[in-house]
C-alpha cells in the first residue's frame, strides 16, 4: 500500500502514543479522556488511520417539543484501541450545538424526560439523570448486575430494563471442591453464541423510577423461564413496548432451549399485563421470527414485524398490525413486495413509518391501515434509523462517501437537511470517489443493480485495477452504507475501481431474486458475479488483466468458491470470516436453522438432492485448481464461522504452492471492532493488493 507523508506521520504517532501508554499504566495514571481527534488530511485521500478516526453519530432522539435533538458520538482512539461515547444536544434547525457530557466513560441509550427538561442515560452500566443542559448529574439506579439498555413507560414512573441472569450448568455448582476447575460441562445446544460461550442469558425486568429519587426493586418477567429476551446476539430494547396507559409492556422472546432453539426461527410477541401479572402469546400459530412491537398512541392497536417461515432468518420482513380488544391480525404490507423494519405510529394512529431497503437504497415509508404505502425520502442515501416527535422528523442518513450523521427530514415533501456536521472539519479536507449505479445483463436476462465506485480524480485515460466486492449474509443488500472495514472510499483512495453487484440472493429486488440463493450458494448468484467483472473489465479504464476478489463471512465463502472457479479472471484474493469447508461448516456453527435452510439439511442425508448439491460444491473441493494469490483473515471468536475455517483454506493453499498469508485476531470475533485492529486490517488489506496487483 502506498502511503502519504501524513498517514506516515499518524502511524509514527500512534506508536509513540501506544509506548507512552503503557508507561502510564504501568506507573498507575490514568489515559487520557478520549475526545474528538484533530486529522490534518496532507493529499486529500482515506487512509486506514482516517477512516477509524472518523466520529460515529448514533441514538438521535427528539425532545417531546420537537425543537431539540438529543445524540450521542462516538470518538476513536487509535492510541487508546477504543472509543468513547459522549453526547450531545443541537436545535432542529442546526444551530446551537453543545456537547453536554465530556467523561471516560460512555453515555448510552440517552432519552429525554419530564418534558424535555432532563435526560436520563446509562453509564457504567447504571441508570443515570442529568438536566437537559448536561449539569446536575446523579445517579438513580444501584442495580446489582449492569443493565444493558431501558425502556421508560410513558408516565415515566417504571422503568423496564434488561440484565443478565444466570444460565446454564456451572463446574463451581456440580463439584464445589474444584473452585480452580475451568473446564465446561454441556449436554445439550446452543453451548456458545456469535463470540460467547452461553453462560448467562438476558431478561427483562420491571421497576419504579424516579428521577429525583432511585430506582425500586426490580421484578423479573420471566421469573423462572430459561428464555433470553431480547434475543441475541443482535436484538436489542427495540424488541420491547409499553403501551400508552403503562398497562402492557410487549416483548419478543423465542421460547425455546438447547436443540430446539438451535433449529428455530419461531420467536412471539408476548403482552405482560402489569396489573395482572399474566403474559399472552399474541402470535401464537405464526411459525417466523416476530419483533419489533409497537403500540399505537390511541391504545387500540399493535404493530410488529413478521416473517412467515420458521428456520428461514432472511424472511420477509412483513408489518403486521393486530387489534388488541379483537385479537384481528391484518397484513398492512401484504401487496408490497420489500422488507419492512423499524415501524412507528403517527400520532393520529392511522398510520405508520417504517424503513425499507429497495433497489440498492434504504429509505423511510409510510403505510396506512388501508395498505396505502408512500415512500418519504428519496435519494442516493440510506436512512438507517429515525425519530418523530410534536409533527418533526430527525433521521440519521448515510452514503458510501459519508458516514452517518443527523438530519431533520420534512415529513410531507421528504426533503432532509443535515444539523450535526461531526465530520465536516475531515471532509472538508477529503476527496470522495464518486459512486455509480448501473445495470447489468445477467445470464438469465435479469438487470442486476450494481455499484461502480470510482477513484478520486478518476482519469478515464486511465487503466485502473478493479475488485470484486462479494457481500455476506448472504442476503444482505448493497445499499448506500458506510463501513469501517469493506469501506469502498478507502479502496477507491488506493486507486482500485470497486464493483459491488446486488446478487442473486439479496433483498430489495423482490422475493424471487431474494430466494434464489436458498439451498443454490455456488449457482445463478455466482454467475452473477461473473457477469458483473466481466462487463466492467470490458471498460477501456479497467485493466482486465489486474482484477482481484474480496469479501467477508459468505463473501469470504464466495472468494473460495471463486478461487477454484474462476478460469484466470482473478489475480488477487482477499477473504475474512469465509465458509470454506460446507460439511466442516455445518457442525461447527451455532444457528442450526440458518445451516439447515441455506444448505438444505445436513450432510448425511444422502436422499436430500440440495443439500447433496451444497456439499459437492463446497469450495474446499476445488482447491486442486487453486492457483491465485490469497489473504485470509479470521477471528478467533468467531463461533458463527469459527476460525478452523480460515485456517483450512491458508493451509490448502500453502500446501498447494499457491502465496498466501494468514491474518488472525485472538480477540476478534466475525467482525474486527478494535480500532488497532481495523488499521491493522486495512494495511495487509491493501498490502497484499497492490503486492499483486499493481507491481
Amino acid at each position: 500500500m502506498n502511503k502519504s507523508t501524513g498517514t506516515i506521520i499518524m502511524a509514527a504517532t500512534v506508536l509513540l502514543s501506544a509506548c507512552a501508554q503503557e508507561s502510564r499504566q504501568k506507573t498507575g495514571e490514568q489515559a487520557p479522556l478520549i475526545e474528538r481527534p484533530v486529522i490534518n488530511v496532507s493529499n486529500g485521500l482515506m487512509t486506514p488511520e482516517i477512516l477509524q478516526s472518523l466520529s460515529r453519530v448514533g441514538g438521535a432522539r427528539l425532545s417531546p417539543d420537537g425543537t431539540k435533538v438529543l445524540y450521542g458520538v462516538t470518538f476513536m482512539s487509535i492510541e487508546q484501541n477504543k472509543g468513547n461515547r459522549e453526547l450531545f444536544v443541537v436545535n432542529i434547525d442546526g444551530s446551537d450545538k453543545k456537547q453536554i457530557t465530556r467523561t471516560p466513560q460512555s453515555e448510552q441509550n440517552a432519552v429525554w424526560i419530564n418534558g424535555g427538561e432532563q435526560i436520563a442515560f446509562l453509564y457504567g452500566g447504571q441508570i443515570w439523570v442529568m438536566n437537559a443542559d448536561g449539569s446536575d448529574r446523579r445517579q438513580v439506579s444501584n442495580y446489582k448486575e449492569s443493565i444493558n439498555e431501558f425502556l421508560l413507560s410513558p408516565d415515566e414512573s417504571r422503568v423496564l430494563f434488561y440484565s443478565n441472569i444466570p444460565y446454564g450448568k456451572r463446574v463451581k455448582d456440580i463439584h464445589p471442591d474444584l473452585p480452580k476447575a475451568t473446564g465446561r460441562v454441556i449436554d445439550d445446544l446452543m453451548y456458545r453464541h456469535w463470540d460467547e460461550w452461553v453462560e448467562a442469558i438476558p431478561h427483562p425486568f420491571v421497576a419504579s423510577f424516579s428521577p429525583a429519587g432511585t430506582m425500586g426493586e426490580a421484578t423479573d418477567l420471566l421469573e423462572g423461564e430459561p428464555y433470553e429476551a431480547p434475543m441475541k446476539p443482535h436484538s436489542g430494547i427495540d424488541d420491547f413496548a409499553w403501551s400508552l396507559d403503562g398497562k402492557l409492556i410487549a416483548y419478543a422472546c423465542r421460547k425455546k432451549t438447547g436443540v430446539d432453539y438451535t433449529l428455530s426461527t419461531n420467536s412471539d410477541i408476548y403482552i405482560y399485563n402489569m396489573e395482572t401479572k399474566q403474559t399472552r402469546n399474541l402470535t401464537d400459530g405464526m411459525p417466523g421470527y416476530d419483533t419489533q412491537p409497537a403500540f399505537s398512541p390511541d391504545g387500540k392497536y399493535i404493530a410488529w414485524v413478521s416473517q412467515e417461515r420458521d428456520g428461514y432468518e432472511s424472511d420477509k420482513h412483513r408489518i403486521f398490525i393486530a387489534d388488541l380488544a379483537g385479537g384481528e391480525k391484518t397484513y398492512l404490507t401484504s401487496g408490497f413486495d420489500y422488507n419492512g423494519d423499524n415501524p412507528k405510529w403517527l400520532p393520529d394512529s392511522k398510520s405508520l413509518y417504517f424503513i425499507c431497503p429497495k433497489d440498492g437504497l434504504l429509505h423511510i415509508w409510510q403505510v396506512d391501515l388501508n395498505k396505502q404505502l408512500r415512500q418519504l425520502t428519496n435519494g442516493q442515501y440510506d436512512f438507517t434509523d429515525y425519530d418523530i416527535a410534536a409533527g418533526k422528523m430527525i433521521a440519521l442518513r448515510q452514503s458510501m462517501e459519508s458516514p452517518a450523521e443527523v438530519f431533520t427530514v420534512n415529513s410531507q415533501n421528504g426533503e432532509a437537511k443535515e444539523i450535526s456536521f461531526e465530520n465536516k472539519a475531515i471532509y472538508d479536507q477529503l476527496t470522495t470517489g464518486k459512486s455509480v449505479s448501473r445495470l447489468i445483463k445477467t445470464t438469465d436476462g435479469k438487470d442486476m443493480l450494481t455499484w461502480v465506485i470510482y477513484p478520486p480524480n478518476f482519469d478515464p485515460e486511465k487503466k485502473y485495477p478493479a475488485l470484486l466486492y462479494c457481500v455476506g449474509g448472504p442476503q444482505n443488500m448493497i445499499s448506500q452504507g458506510f463501513s469501517y472495514r469493506w469501506n469502498f472510499q478507502i479502496m477507491a483512495a488506493n486507486d482500485y475501481i470497486i464493483v459491488a453487484p446486488n446478487r442473486r440472493g439479496l433483498p430489495g429486488f423482490g422475493q424471487e431474486w431474494l430466494e434464489q440463493i436458498s439451498g443454490d450458494y455456488t449457482g445463478q448468484n455466482m454467475k452473477d458475479y461473473f457477469s458483473a467483472i466481466d462487463e466492467l473489465a470490458k471498460e477501456p479504464y479497467v485493466d482486465e488483466n489486474r482484477l482481484g476478489a474480496v469479501g467477508a463471512s459468505y463473501g469470504g465463502f464466495s472468494v473460495y468458491w471463486l478461487a477454484g472457479n474462476h478460469n484466470k479472471r482473478f489475480k488477487a484474493f482477499v477473504a475474512h470470516a469465509g465458509l470454506f469447508n460446507m460439511e466442516q461448516q455445518y457442525l461447527e456453527t451455532e444457528e442450526m436453522w440458518f445451516a439447515n435452510w441455506d444448505m438444505g439439511g445436513p450432510y448425511w442425508e444422502k436422499e436430500n438432492k440440495t443439500a447433496q448439491r451444497t456439499f459437492a460444491n463446497s469450495p474446499h473441493k476445488f482447491v486442486d485448481k487453486w492457483d491465485t494469490p490469497i489473504l485470509v483473515s479470521h477471528g478467533e471468536l468467531d463461533y458463527r464461522v469459527p476460525v478452523s475455517q480460515g485456517l483450512a483454506a491458508f493451509n490448502a493453499a500453502k500446501l498447494r504452492g499457491v502465496p498466501a498469508e494468514l491474518l488472525v485476531y485472538p480477540d476478534e470475533n466475525h467482525w474486527i471492532l478494535s480500532p488497532q485492529n481495523g488499521v491493522l486490517f486495512q494495511r495487509e488489506f491493501f498490502n497484499w493488493l497492490d503486492r499483486w496487483l499493481k507491481t
